[in-house]
């Protein structure tokens, strides 16, 4: 529920740029890290002694902690995106983005989640993912807008290194969450292609760079919210209308009974397909659908 609200407020109501790219080093650090926990196998901290606060992802390995990768890979690449381009100070910035890698880290200990170890590791690790994959983002950008065949690669490569991640290992909800986080990659970056050669596109022109908060006004608190509210229900609404569709239909394809959607989720051959049409179609609609929506509302 975080990232669908946390990504659109920054896509509609901040800097679109920031927010594709974003999303990007979301999904290819997400992937890594499922992948990784999947091939090192590390079990769960036991319990005892450890008292588990959470037990929803208990199925799932433990090293490195990708929630700590997460929480470390968001708010600094937010910092190194966005530092440069907004006019704020340096050590803010770097103050919040280190808060809030440290607050995540910490409470995934707490909860008893993962090892120490195992969260300096996932921030060790995506540190060293940042400095490979933040260089490369321009570039990544640039080919999903201008590409002649950025949407065959962009759905070759997304697809593709979902089924890595979904024959690596059996079962667990991190597979669902790597396909989830791909998919939404997907759409994202089709829905950039389409905006830029529809003329749609709305990033901030290079000549009113460096950018600075605006005044705080009653107008733009309330456009902001109505901007956001509209936009999430568009996305809750995608993401319902799809579910809805898409697991019956695929349980009818494979021969699978339709009333058990918990069993025939584990399956590969539904999962998989599920998680990609669903999350490709609510990243696309977030990038290209809603702004046209905000348009036609007057809410640009």
């Amino acid at each position: 529920m975080f990232f669908i609200i946390f990504f659109p407020f920054i896509l509609w109501n901040v800097d679109p740029l920031v927010s594709r790219r974003i999303i990007v080093v979301w999904a290819w650090n997400l992937f890594v890290g499922q992948s990784t926990k999947d091939m090192v196998r590390w079990s769960r901290p036991a319990s005892p002694p450890v008292v588990k606060v959470e037990v929803f992802y208990n199925s799932e390995y433990s090293m490195p902690s990708t929630h700590a990768m997460t929480g470390t890979a968001i708010p600094f690449c937010l910092f190194m995106l966005t530092y440069g381009r907004w006019e704020y100070p340096f050590l803010f910035g770097l103050g919040v983005a280190l808060s809030w890698s440290v607050l995540v880290c910490v409470s995934r200990v707490y909860m008893g989640m993962h090892s120490v170890l195992e969260v300096i590791t996932g921030f060790l690790y995506t540190l060293l993912i940042l400095a490979v994959l933040q260089p490369l983002l321009e570039r990544i950008d640039t080919f999903y807008m201008t590409g002649d065949f950025a949407p065959l690669v962009i759905v070759v490569s997304h697809v593709g290194f979902g089924l890595v991640a979904f024959s690596l290992d059996s079962w667990s909800t991190s597979r669902g969450d790597t396909a989830q986080g791909l998919g939404t990659a997907a759409g994202v970056a089709l829905a950039t292609y389409v905006n830029y050669q529809l003329g749609l596109l709305d990033d901030y022109p290079l000549s009113s760079l460096p950018l600075t908060l605006p005044a705080l006004s009653a107008a733009l608190v309330v456009r902001s919210v109505l901007r956001f509210l509209v936009g999430v229900v568009v996305l809750l609404v995608t993401r319902m209308g799809m579910k809805a569709v898409t697991i019956p239909f695929l349980c009818q394809v494979y021969g699978l009974p339709a009333d058990d959607v918990r069993r025939a989720r584990q399956l590969m051959r539904v999962e998989l397909p599920y998680r990609y049409i669903v999350y490709t179609v609510v990243g696309f609609n977030c990038v290209s659908v809603v702004p046209v929506l905000f348009s036609l509302l007057n809410l640009s």
